[in-house]
């Protein structure tokens, strides 16, 4: 049987790998510190720079932001469409960038946060290529080149912080962690799991971009990541979703 590495070494375009069995310590990986357009992926820093202004107490989780016709972007999502000047708490907004990948709710959060602030606390805690550097639809910077970016073991390092409970603080990790369990986008690490097993994640997808990075809870937990770009969309879909249902079956399926 090919070995994972084999395996992606056949893809044309690029591609990143990182596994890390959260209790053997385990770790495969493949370009894992390759930049990566991170498309909605970087959803993940933008929600993390929310909760730690949660907790030094400068926003509050039932602040409420009202959504205005200039706010509302294409879909994912749900803000779209609704009323103009609907007033929707902080918290409810980050659930909805995260599970439903909304945009409208990211660039608001985005304008709210800063980007350099989201960025500094990105360098706070050792990310040197993950860097958000614009708004979501900004063609102008775009067109440019100014891209957001994520790499393999950049974001898998988040989430174990996540998973030790120790990124931010325990409530708030847990309430994340709680958070990116209910992605309703689960057509990728999710696609063969029908048991109990939940997973944390979060995807990404633009032209001939697709991600998905997450833990999951398995009998032995295991973080998983994947990027691409340039790549043949639905055949590497096709890959996230073998290769993690391989690795789930490995690492003992909740139901079994």
């Amino acid at each position: 049987m090919q070995t994972i590495i084999e395996r992606l070494d056949k893809f044309e375009g690029n591609v990143g790998f990182y596994y890390k069995n959260l209790q053997t310590q385990e770790i495969i990986s493949y370009h894992e510190d390759m930049a990566f357009q991170a498309a909605s992926v970087i959803k993940i820093p933008v929600m993390i720079e929310l909760f730690r202004r949660f907790e030094e107490g400068s926003l509050k989780k039932e602040d409420l932001v009202p959504i205005n016709p200039e706010d509302k972007l294409p879909p994912c999502g749900a803000l779209t469409f609704l009323h103009n000047g609907i007033q929707v708490t902080l918290l409810d907004i980050c659930t909805l960038m995260i599970v439903y990948s909304d945009n409208t709710a990211t660039n608001i959060l985005i304008r709210l946060l800063g980007i350099d602030q989201i960025n500094q606390t990105l360098k706070e805690l050792n990310c040197e290529v993950t860097r958000l550097n614009r708004f979501l639809f900004d063609e102008e910077s775009s067109a440019k080149g100014i891209q957001n970016y994520i790499s393999p073991i950049e974001i898998s390092h988040l989430l174990e912080l996540m998973y030790q409970r120790v990124l931010i603080s325990p409530a708030a990790s847990d309430e994340m962690l709680s958070i990116l369990k209910n992605q309703q986008i689960n057509s990728k690490l999710p696609f063969f799991i029908t048991d109990s097993t939940k997973i944390a994640h979060k995807t990404g997808e633009d032209d001939g971009i697709t991600h998905d990075v997450g833990i999951v809870f398995t009998k032995k937990p295991y973080i998983i990541a994947f990027c691409s770009e340039h790549v043949l969309v639905p055949k590497f879909e096709r890959f996230i979703q073998d290769v993690n249902y391989e690795f789930a079956l490995e690492n003992g399926l909740q139901g079994d």
